[in-house]
């Protein structure tokens, strides 16, 4: 089966370069960490709040800058901003190799978690709808087909590694990887700044045509707020799961092994979800995919708590919230791309982020200290509870602007 060019800009040669770095970037900045946490507070002699604290710190001053950067995006264009991002990327894992106490980990990891809001999926689809304006929600599927094997390839690339390199090793040779791969392929080929009227996507073959048809007003302001709102709770339980999923499936029981295995489907399943919408989704608005896509993400962590979990009930969590994560990726660029459109998109992805930027940021944290004191199940219920709020403000959202 083959897939058309994504039209305008540069085809295919934009799409293979993004899904490049945003697989190393997600998999160098984020994922690595799961598998490296407990090799560092083992290594710093400290406690695994120490360990979480300085990624939830990076997190939240991340956060706090999403949407300086993204008005920096719409400023200067993806080039400059995704280029000097992959650089200072690069010097920010080299420097958390070399850390040696608190201040120097507090630091590099804040500096990790800045420049990553220049490299990630919101950067990305800036320079996707730079490139093709209104009419990117079919690259953001593409692109993200590619980006969704970041935690299928590092989690296993993280784990073999530390056979032969300790983690500081692990974080140098990563950092080198931003330097001489990233740093040309987002210099080389991404769009420059770019000036857009707003458009209304067309049909193949047809002209652009120019409208105000988004949202505006008193409409605006509460799709802003229930789309934050539901983004919000989402990135509370990814940044949760994204740390914490190993040690979870372990804590039910599973052989770290077969963690590892079950945690690798997570990866194919978002490719899977994303391929589907991307086949499919062409006629089924980006909001309603949001709702059913996120109603997914309780329903498979319900799996969890039937009790007795087996490798089965865990493999098939994974596959549902995979599913949910691989859409919920998508829906985050092209939901606010249907309904505000594509001039100053960059600002809009920045400030959608910004609310949840204390929850997301506590996750890793709250959730490490929910499971030790009060256990799993309790755990699985939260996650529960917050998708499925998550999934209801969707749904409203999809019914206000039906």
């Amino acid at each position: 089966m083959s897939f058309p060019a994504p039209a305008g800009g540069r085809g295919w040669s934009l799409i293979l370069a993004l899904g490049i770095t945003q697989v190393i970037g997600y998999g160098t900045l984020y994922y690595a960490f799961a598998v490296l946490a407990p090799r560092l507070t083992a290594s710093f002699g400290w406690a695994p709040e120490w360990t979480y604290g300085g990624f939830a710190a990076g997190l939240l001053i991340g956060g706090a800058v999403a949407p300086f950067t993204g008005r920096m995006i719409d400023r200067y264009g993806t080039r400059l901003v995704m280029t000097l991002g992959s650089a200072l990327a690069g010097l920010s894992l080299l420097a958390l190799a070399e850390a040696r106490g608190p201040v120097s980990y507090f630091v590099a990891m804040i500096a990790v978690e800045i420049v990553s809001t220049m490299v990630f999926y919101d950067a990305a689809f800036a320079a996707l709808t730079q490139a093709r304006g209104a009419g990117a929600r079919r690259a953001i599927s593409q692109l993200t087909l590619i980006g969704g094997f970041a935690s299928t390839l590092f989690w296993p690339l993280t784990t073999t590694l530390l056979a032969w390199l300790d983690w500081r090793g692990i974080y140098r040779a990563y950092g080198v990887l931003q330097l001489v791969l990233c740093v040309p392929l987002h210099l080389v080929l991404l769009p420059g700044r770019v000036n857009r009227a707003p458009e209304m996507p067309k049909p193949d073959g047809a002209a652009p045509v120019l409208a105000a048809t988004y949202l505006e007003g008193e409409a605006r302001r509460s799709a802003f707020i229930l789309l934050a709102f539901a983004f919000s709770l989402q990135g509370f339980v990814v940044s949760a799961m994204s740390i914490h999923l190993l040690t979870m499936l372990q804590g039910l029981g599973l052989s770290a092994a077969v963690a590892v295995t079950i945690g690798a489907m997570v990866g194919p399943s978002q490719v899977a979800g994303r391929l589907v919408e991307m086949l499919f989704g062409k006629n089924v608005s980006p909001v309603t995919t949001a709702w059913l896509s996120a109603l997914l993400m309780p329903l498979g962590f319900l799996l969890l708590m039937l009790g007795s979990t087996t490798a089965t009930l865990a493999g098939l969590f994974a596959i549902a919230y995979g599913i949910s994560m691989g859409l919920g990726s998508i829906v985050r660029g092209t939901v606010p791309l249907q309904l505000f459109g594509p001039v100053g998109y960059g600002a809009m992805l920045g400030k959608l982020s910004a609310p949840g930027l204390v929850i997301k940021a506590a996750a890793p944290l709250a959730f490490a200290m929910l499971i030790e004191r009060a256990g799993l199940m309790p755990g699985n219920a939260l996650m529960v509870a917050l998708s499925a709020l998550a999934a209801s403000a969707l749904f409203l959202l999809a019914r206000k602007v039906r």
